[in-house]
């Protein structure tokens, strides 16, 4: 019988349509030679749902969301929407859809390939080898934690105010999934956190060494994130696997995206306890060359594959286009973010056309 899978997509804004039209066709193509048989649906988000609907996630997207094995999504977000209010901005609907399809486990990986190494901005001894997965807290923590907002004291002055909060639940469920994928990984954990100054780290430390008494095969450390951030970029190679929380994954993944030279060539997964996952590059929306065929689709063709791998068990399926784009890098194509002496620069679709070159 073949396999079946419901995948809902959000093209989203900017150069999203653009990279995720290459996706599409990736995707066809490998469920064509795979007998693999898979059902798209659009939906809107962001600041495309905001011009068709008023607002940045229809109550009909999340609906959709919920209703698919897998939701692919590309970029969100552009100058056109930065001066609506909060609650208005494409960024808001990203947060709901999060919230709405329980999506608390970010996995965000940053993996050297050896064909970019020269790429990166720092020197090659330093990030070659460099393979580190970010397990990000998504639902929690000060982005979500109340109360929050901006508020006039009695004085007349403006007070803005967000809450960092984590439930020992919250945490827990979080400091398992990293330590099952540090199981499957190198088995070193490393922990981040502010448990010298904050309290909520505290508690956030205090579980997740608690927690280690189930995975005594995984070695478990802990740094604070300052010192996290430094070490990041002094000797990356120390790490194999980071747990931390939204606001502190939000930065420290940002800062091991750039060690592999390119943040338009990495993927991530959001999973919760059940339902769909959604799967995303790690990328903005790049307004500034949305519609010139600048964009590089590949961090979303990997996300794709972490679709396929993470959420729908087809590790055979992720392999080959893994597979397909390693070749295209050693066939010396490159976009303009990964540009080197001698390679063949090419736009969005011409890397899409030989992607599927590599597929065949």
């Amino acid at each position: 019988m073949t396999p079946s899978f419901r995948i809902t997509l959000l093209p989203g804004d900017g150069i999203g349509p653009e990279i995720m039209a290459v996706t599409l066709d990736v995707l066809k193509q490998v469920g064509s030679k795979l007998d693999l048989e898979f059902t798209f649906q659009e939906a809107l988000i962001g600041g495309a749902a905001i011009d068709a609907t008023g607002g940045p996630l229809p109550e009909e997207t999340l609906t959709t969301c919920r209703n698919s094995d897998a939701v692919l999504l590309a970029a969100i977000g552009g100058y056109k929407w930065d001066t609506l209010p909060r609650e208005l901005r494409p960024e808001t609907g990203l947060l709901g859809m999060r919230a709405g399809l329980g999506l608390f486990a970010n996995l965000r990986p940053a993996t050297i390939l050896p064909q970019l190494i020269d790429a990166s901005s720092l020197k090659r001894e330093v990030v070659e080898g460099v393979d580190i997965m970010v397990v990000r807290e998504l639902t929690g923590g000060i982005y979500f934690g109340q109360p929050k907002g901006v508020f006039t004291t009695e004085t007349g002055e403006q007070r803005g105010v967000n809450t960092m909060a984590y439930t020992d639940g919250e945490i827990d469920r979080i400091g398992r999934v990293a330590f099952e994928t540090a199981q499957k990984r190198g088995g070193k954990l490393c922990s981040v956190d502010k448990a010298n100054v904050l309290e909520v780290s505290q508690l956030w430390r205090d579980r997740i060494t608690a927690l280690s008494e189930d995975y005594s095969d995984v070695e478990l450390s802990h740094l604070y994130v300052d010192n996290a951030a430094m070490q990041l970029v002094r000797w990356p190679k120390q790490f194999d696997t980071i747990v931390t929380g939204n606001l502190f994954g939000d930065i420290l993944s940002d800062a091991a995206a750039m060690l592999t030279g390119s943040i338009g060539m990495l993927p991530s997964a959001s999973l919760g306890a059940e339902g769909p996952g959604v799967f995303e590059p790690v990328h903005g929306s790049a307004p500034d060359i949305a519609g010139q065929d600048k964009a590089n689709p590949l961090a979303q063709v990997l996300s794709a594959a972490m679709m396929l791998r993470y959420g729908l068990n087809q590790p055979q399926a992720a392999d080959l286009i893994e597979t397909s784009v390693l070749s295209v890098l050693d066939q010396g194509y490159r976009t303009g973010d990964i540009m080197a002496e001698g390679a063949t620069q090419v736009g969005c679709k011409a890397m899409g056309e030989v992607l599927l070159k590599a597929l065949v």
